[in-house]
């Protein structure tokens, strides 16, 4: 007996042991849930690395081989790894020429390994056909391309607008052959995740060429997300949004999206070029972003919580520096996509891709540092002058000279370094957005006249708009003007005259008709200031006539030279080209290490500065605000003469 106890025993414990280990198993089957994920957005185009000054310190940074790099490191720890991508991936450098043809970039996205993108506005900057060739080439490629992925565009909207209907339909079908969903769901070692894509408000207004109607963001998230919830079962919910996050909480898209939908786990925020460096979390929600042009990528770890909600944790933005070597099978499939830019494209400007144009022996600000403060630039007066100086040195069929050039801060992609060869590369990445009616990158030149009036009025919405809003800054060659950020606001230029590049100045007339050139792009945003402002301010294009030009007939004012656009980049080209001819060195001169008066910031509050020499909207506001302020005292009076009353009766 005692013999079969021990033999009963021993299987008891075996037994016990087994289960045991079954439970160990188990519980490490059943071990919390997390994801790795990495993250980009607003590539634009920036397939290979460039400077970057970092701390004082001009760095090589980025490119899709320094990506891939740190990709496979990522990959190596977890085969797993989450790669989403937040839109803008086109439209920055040369290889948006071959955007038509090659389909560079989401071909290299696709290479990458991303596991999905989105729209960003830039993507709409070819129009349609563009667009929809894109598309068609990336798809047809046989190169493996990302999943795309939006939620709130509105066919039924667009479909109504008669004028649209034939770019509509093609850029359905188009949509429709590249397999592009409202969401996806990836399936992430034990993880479900859902991924939605959504295209912002602020997003549209800087796609003018789109011909798209989007419904709301949060409205529509709000409906994928509960089909999501109906439909499949995940465990994570991301949106991938091209709508940004803003200083101001009450604009900031993707923070409303995060409070209108609480069920998204995590908003990867595209289209403001945010670097935050920790993230934002509403509720249950982070949203995250890593900046511009892939000089940093994000990483981050997502472990579910008891409740089923995801907690953020190791989050980081890396410098994709020189301790990141590119991967040299990365590198040979970019030149492999980049090969015919010179023969598809530079060669109808007669140019090559590494071609110099000058050398550069002066510091310029930063591309990030543009519009940031309210002041003359160097390298922006560089910009317009060059506007200025290509279409004067051509028969632009106008015997009129173009008098002022206007130039963004938020049209100028790149800056030009220290000590460098300026080559056409450099000189097309300054100002590489958009394409003409030509349907050929990079946007061209307009000419349109406007009165001396009107030149005040866009000072004054330079002064009292950039501020708010540094990618309206504008830099202009023909004119100076002096502001006062004390004045009330569009009330703050207190001088404006003409003034040529030796310093002379000329009394600028109000009615009198100036010819200014600028982007397309540009001439657009100021022809819509009237719209914009409800008719309170009066900017209106005009031609040699004073006869008014449309916003819908702009393009027919298109600077051709020898029959072909003049491209805003290509005046740049044209006028570094030129230094060669004026100085041994050829160099960038002097002229341009210092600013010369073009805007000058005054800064003066005392009484008699703020008041002195007001416009009529300043007087209009004042005479506002004084009829407030005597109705409020009248209503006072009022109150008190009621209080007395009541008083008397309750004393009689």
């Amino acid at each position: 007996m005692k013999i079969l106890e021990k033999i009963w025993k021993i299987l008891l414990l075996s037994m016990l042991g087994i289960v045991m280990s079954g439970v160990c198993v188990l519980a490490e089957v059943q071990k919390e849930k997390e994801v790795n994920m990495v993250f980009t957005h607003d590539l634009h185009s920036h397939l290979d690395s460039f400077y970057l000054e970092e701390d004082g310190e001009e760095k090589h940074v980025g490119g899709f081989a320094r990506i891939m790099t740190f990709l496979k490191e990522k990959r190596a720890l977890d085969e797993n790894l989450l790669f989403l991508d937040g839109g803008d991936f086109s439209m920055g450098t040369l290889y948006q020429t071959v955007y038509t043809t090659q389909a560079a970039e989401l071909r290299m996205l696709g290479y990458l390994g991303v596991d999905a993108t989105t729209f960003g506005n830039h993507e709409f900057d070819y129009r349609s056909q563009g667009l929809a060739n894109m598309l068609k080439v990336a798809k047809d490629s046989n190169d493996k391309v990302p999943p795309l992925v939006v939620c709130n565009i509105d066919w039924e909207e667009t479909l109504k607008k008669e004028s649209v209907q034939e770019e509509t339909t093609l850029l359905q079908k188009a949509f429709e052959a590249y397999g592009i969903k409202p969401y996806i769901v990836v399936e992430k070692g034990n993880v479900k995740i859902a991924i939605i894509g959504v295209f912002g408000k602020d997003a549209l207004e800087c796609a003018p060429t789109c011909v798209l109607s989007f419904k709301d963001s949060v409205e529509a998230v709000r409906e994928t997300v509960k089909e999501i919830q109906e439909q499949e079962t995940v465990d994570m919910i991301v949106c991938i949004s091209h709508s940004g996050t803003w200083a101001d909480a009450k604009k900031s898209e993707d923070e409303l999206l995060a409070k209108g939908v609480p069920e998204l786990d995590l908003i990867i925020s595209g289209h403001t070029h945010s670097v935050l460096k920790e993230p934002i979390i509403h509720g249950d929600t982070a949203i995250v972003s890593t900046g511009e042009y892939g000089a940093r990528i994000g990483s981050l770890r997502m472990v579910q919580k008891d409740n089923g909600r995801w907690q953020l944790e190791d989050y980081q933005l890396t410098l994709l520096d020189k301790n990141y070597e590119g991967d040299k099978d990365t590198t040979a499939k970019i030149e492999e996509l980049g090969a015919t830019i010179d023969s598809e494209y530079l060669a109808k400007f007669g140019y090559t891709k590494d071609q110099v144009l000058v050398h550069n022996p002066w510091d310029f600000t930063t591309v990030n540092g543009l519009g940031e403060k309210l002041q003359e630039e160097t390298l922006g007066n560089l910009l317009a002058d060059s506007y200025l100086y290509t279409v004067n040195h051509n028969d632009t069929g106008d015997e009129n000279p173009a008098v002022i050039a206007v130039v963004p801060s938020g049209c100028i992609r790149d800056t030009f370094h220290k000590d460098k060869d300026i080559t056409v590369t450099d000189a097309f990445q300054t100002l590489s957005l958009g394409i003409g009616p030509d349907g050929i990158a990079g946007y061209p030149l307009v000419s349109a006249y406007f009165t001396g009036k009107e030149l005040r009025t866009m000072a004054e919405v330079d002064a009292s708009i950039s501020p708010m809003m540094s990618t309206a800054q504008l830099y202009i060659s023909g004119v100076s003007y002096t502001v006062n950020p004390s004045r009330m606001i569009m009330n703050r230029v207190t001088d404006i005259q003409l003034q040529d590049m030796s310093g002379n100045v000329q009394e600028l007339e109000d009615d009198k008709l100036y010819r200014l050139v600028a982007d397309l792009y540009s001439g657009q945003m100021l022809g819509a200031v009237t719209e914009q402002s409800y008719g309170i301010l009066s900017v209106v294009p005009k031609d040699a006539q004073g006869n008014e030009i449309s916003m819908e007939d702009l393009e027919n004012h298109i600077v051709y030279i020898d029959g072909q656009e003049l491209k805003a980049w290509v005046c740049v080209a044209k006028y570094l080209e030129s230094f060669e001819e004026t100085n041994d060195n050829a160099e960038i001169p002097e002229y341009y290490s210092t600013t010369h008066n073009r805007k000058v910031v005054n800064k003066d509050s005392s009484l008699g500065a703020i008041l002195k020499n007001p416009n009529k909207i300043a007087i209009a506001i004042f005479s506002i605000g004084v009829g407030v302020i005597i109705l409020l005292l009248l209503l006072l009076i009022l109150i008190i003469k009621f209080i007395k009353r009541h008083k008397r009766k309750q004393i009689e």
